[in-house]
């Protein structure tokens, strides 16, 4: 079961890293990083990001941002 939990984090991870590179941002970099740095320099649109992803996951941008 322990295996199966990492595989999917594992995807997650990888999908965080595609979806970022899909809208022209560094590769190396997750979206949530970006979103999260957005969000510490005012922008709204990290704000916002970081809003939805403690829906999902709590201080989920404090974490891996």
């Amino acid at each position: 079961m322990a295996a199966l939990k990492t595989y999917f984090i594992n995807i997650a991870i990888a999908c965080d890293f595609l979806l970022n590179s899909l809208l022209a941002g560094d590769p190396t970099e997750t979206l949530t990083r970006r979103m999260a740095r957005a969000g510490r320099e005012g922008r709204w649109y990290g704000c916002v990001f970081c809003r939805l992803m403690d829906v999902i996951d709590t201080d989920h941008c404090r974490r891996f941002g």
